[in-house]
């Protein structure tokens, strides 16, 4: 247990921090609030005191450890560039974590989100800002991730009955599937809250709008990345599977961090990790009779999770997939799917009248006569995502123009 001093860290300098290390404080912080209420659900669901107590014990310790990761973020980093690190975060990890699944279906499903996130970072890029920020966006992102339209938000609005996928299974998936699911899940359900949260805060109603839009695209993901979880893994293997997550992401942060002081802080988070899986893997063999060593490759994980530039692979991702969408579990071009589809549907009713991912473009171009973006490897690789810089007569323009039109009949 730490006192209060110990948990009151120096925040990093939002001027000088690392993209990267900006990236790291908010994906763990996200893991250890998954770990937190994975613990208190899988509490409510036990009836054994013994296994209450140890689940109680080590979640005390997490949330000492999620308040020392959160508190890294400094009070001066407002909430529009707090979100620019969030969503630069599910870019880069979601596409390191496409480029590592072994799974071809589940690599499908990174790739279908990361396309979406990648879109969401360029709508907040521009009301960034339009809300007079100091700082564009690329002076946090630096220039690791470019800031491009993806699939554009607007085309993301699905029925609730195409974010279901198909769930792997804890016996046959490998290890590394298991991680990459939990990871992402972490880092999306940690965007969604964070934008229920704070997207009421500002006064503009174009922000407002624009948080509330793309809150609403963050749950969609949850649901989308929960779903390929195994449904049937017992209570205490999920714990186990848990912490064995912790320890693999806490031990790639100390194995890629920057900053000496904040490594100390992964150093330490991650001896607890260990000491939580050993607690884990005990309640395992109590409650289910099962040895945690049998679900493990015998030499470990080999590779960290790294922070890294994915501009080749992102625009690869748009050049083969920028038109998709979901059917049900699997991912198809809008173009194939059926007259009536419920997608349009959905589509109609909460596009009807102004959609705010589009107007906060809309708006940019008319301040600025063109749009915020911010390329390091030329231009867009679909023509009709490409802005001219001539403002409304851009072939960006014109297809978006034409596409609420559709969607309007």
């Amino acid at each position: 247990m730490r006192n209060w001093s110990e948990l009151a860290v120096e925040p990093y300098r939002t001027e000088d921090v690392h993209p990267y290390t900006r990236c790291r404080v908010i994906l763990m912080n996200g893991i250890e609030v998954e770990a937190i209420m994975n613990s208190h659900n899988a509490a409510r669901r036990t009836a054994d005191s013994g296994i209450k107590q140890a689940l109680a014990m080590v979640r005390r310790i997490e949330q000492q450890q999620q308040k020392a990761v959160n508190w890294l973020i400094p009070g001066s980093e407002s909430s529009i560039a707090n979100t620019i690190g969030y969503e630069q975060v599910a870019v880069d990890l979601t596409s390191w974590i496409a480029r590592h699944e072994p799974d071809p279906y589940l690599k499908q499903v990174y790739e279908f989100g990361v396309l979406e996130d990648y879109d969401h970072l360029y709508r907040y890029a521009n009301l960034m800002d339009l809300m007079g920020e100091r700082r564009k966006a690329e002076a946090i992102t630096g220039d690791l991730t470019e800031i491009l339209p993806g699939r554009p938000t607007i085309f993301q609005h699905r029925d609730p009955h195409d974010e279901l996928r198909r769930p792997m299974t804890v016996e046959a998936a490998s290890v590394q599937s298991i991680l990459n699911a939990l990871t992402v899940l972490s880092a999306e359900q940690q965007t969604m809250n964070f934008y229920m949260t704070v997207g009421n805060r500002p006064e503009h109603p174009l922000a407002r709008a624009l948080y509330q839009e793309i809150a609403m695209i963050e749950e969609q993901h949850v649901t989308h990345y929960e779903s390929i979880l195994d449904p049937m893994t017992p209570e205490m293997l999920n714990w186990v599977l848990h912490e064995y997550n912790e320890c693999w992401l806490y031990w790639s942060a100390c194995e890629t961090e920057t900053d000496p002081r904040i490594r100390g802080i992964w150093e330490l988070h991650l001896a607890m990790e260990l000491e939580h899986l050993r607690v884990a893997c005990d309640g395992l063999k109590a409650v289910h009779g099962l040895d945690a060593a049998d679900f493990f490759p015998k030499g470990g994980i080999d590779n960290p999770m790294t922070f890294e530039p994915n501009k080749e692979y992102v625009r690869d991702v748009l050049d083969r997939t920028v038109d998709w969408t979901s059917w049900d579990s699997e991912f198809v071009p809008i173009n194939d799917l059926p007259q009536g589809h419920r997608f349009f549907d959905y589509q109609h009713q909460v596009n009807e009248g102004s959609v705010p991912s589009e107007d906060v473009i809309a708006a940019h171009r008319s301040e600025f006569s063109q749009e915020y973006r911010f390329a390091t490897e030329g231009d867009h690789p679909i023509i009709a995502l490409r802005d001219s810089g001539t403002g409304e007569n851009t072939e960006y323009a014109k297809a978006e123009q034409q596409a609420r039109k559709e969607f309007a009949q």
